[in-house]
């Protein structure tokens, strides 16, 4: 077998049978066991091994976290041959066993004494290296060019990635611009009387988003409330969100209804818009002297009212359409009201549609559940509670929709106080 194993090998495949049998009778053998080195990466180099049996890893940074498998070596294949003919060569990689081996290993000193004898097997070796050494220019050469062309297509993706980045970048700021611009349309802060309280708070879906609201007083010394919800979120919205908010505060201090206004801002919304975007809207007036709350409302979700005995009812409704889909709109229109202690609720269908981990939305009954038992707080921190409330409902799951809340609050003193006068 070991005969036929060396007329296998190129180096002494020219020798005749007889002269292997030579050859065989100078090799030595050698045995490892699993895992054992045969030599290590930068050992001298002083011999040639042919393996006769088993499986020898090559490895580069052998037992190092960096170890790396070069190659595999089984029967009939022999490794070392430039030991035989450099003399002071180190090992360029490791050679462990994977499992029992059986090797030939053949000296510099006994290939000198073989080539003396047969002279041939030194044209061999310079044919067999000849052979090894274009074998490895051409798979440098290959190498290279694969590896030319894989920088070459990380180059071109880190460029691309590049360009993402800097679009990004510019989107994000452009977003926050946009977010900035959204926040400044919103009121600073929301007027402060003895016998009315107003809360208001707002939780984007995203950076920007579409709903709004506003508390102002006009020029009659009523309050006008504001609450709205753009279709969509982004923005498109926001823009849409900028440009109906300000047509509603430019149609609400010349002394309109609050339904009058809102078809005056559904024409101009119409004759404007180009897109299909609408707005739902709830614009009230309130009248401080009587406690009037009349307002208008334009596909947005009815309001509720909680009183001081805590019970809560949602005020009767009729259809009502948004702004900006039809030329001619049904508004519902009303007029309520306010007792002392009674807090009136407005807020977006991004409050009821809120959903748990398990995708249970949130709902109409739990926001009237939750809201009775806020009739000792003001207008804020019903607003802030409720919030609270829906954000530990949530529970971290995604938020689909904006979530806008307006309270208007009046105070339990105010018929007294109205009777001392």
């Amino acid at each position: 077998m070991s005969i036929n194993l060396l007329s296998k090998i190129p180096l002494f495949a020219g020798l005749p049978v007889h002269e292997l049998d030579e050859i065989i009778s100078t090799l030595d053998v050698q045995e490892l066991n699993d895992r054992d080195i045969l030599f290590r990466e930068g050992d001298l180099g002083e011999h040639f091994y042919v393996v006769l049996s088993g499986v020898l890893e090559v490895l580069m940074a052998e037992n190092t976290p960096e170890e790396f498998l070069l190659n595999i070596l089984y029967e009939g294949e022999y490794l070392g041959e430039m030991s035989l003919l450099m003399p002071g060569g180190h090992r360029t990689a490791s050679v462990r066993a994977k499992g029992k081996s059986t090797l030939l290993s053949l000296s510099r000193a006994q290939f000198m004494d073989i080539t003396k004898k047969h002279p041939e097997l030194a044209v061999s070796m310079v044919r067999v290296l000849s052979q090894r050494l274009d074998a490895t220019n051409t798979a440098t050469f290959r190498d290279l060019t694969e590896k030319n062309r894989q920088l070459q297509t990380a180059f071109d993706e880190l460029k691309a990635a590049q360009a993402q980045i800097i679009e990004k970048e510019r989107l994000e700021r452009e977003l926050q611009v946009a977010a900035d611009i959204q926040l400044s349309i919103l009121p600073d802060v929301l007027p402060e009387f003895d016998e009315f309280g107003f809360g208001a708070c707002i939780l984007p879906a995203r950076q920007v988003g579409g709903d709004f609201y506003d508390v102002f007083v006009l020029k009659d010394g009523r309050v006008g409330v504001l609450i709205g919800d753009v279709a969509d979120k982004g923005v498109p919205s926001a823009l849409f969100m900028a440009r109906a908010h300000a047509l509603i505060m430019a149609e609400a201090d010349i002394g309109l209804t609050a339904g009058d206004a809102l078809r005056l801002v559904n024409n101009h919304i119409t004759r404007l818009q180009k897109l299909t975007q609408f707005v739902t809207v709830l614009y009230g007036i309130l009248d401080m002297k009587t406690r009037a709350f009349s307002y208008a409302r334009a596909g947005h979700e009815p309001p509720l009212l909680l009183h001081l005995d805590g019970s809560v009812e949602r005020i009767p409704h009729s259809p009502g359409m948004a702004l900006g889909l039809w030329d001619s709109i049904m508004l519902d229109e009303r007029t309520i009201e306010l007792l002392p202690g009674d807090t009136l609720l407005l807020y977006t269908d991004g409050m009821t549609d809120c959903r748990d981990p398990k995708s249970e939305p949130f709902g109409l009954e739990r926001i009237k559940d939750t809201l009775s038992g806020f009739a000792n707080l003001n207008a804020q921190q019903v607003c802030d509670n409720l919030l609270e409330t829906l954000k530990k409902y949530q529970d971290g799951s995604k938020q689909d929709d904006d979530v806008t809340l307006v309270a208007v609050n009046v105070a339990v003193a105010s018929a007294t106080m109205r009777l001392k006068k």
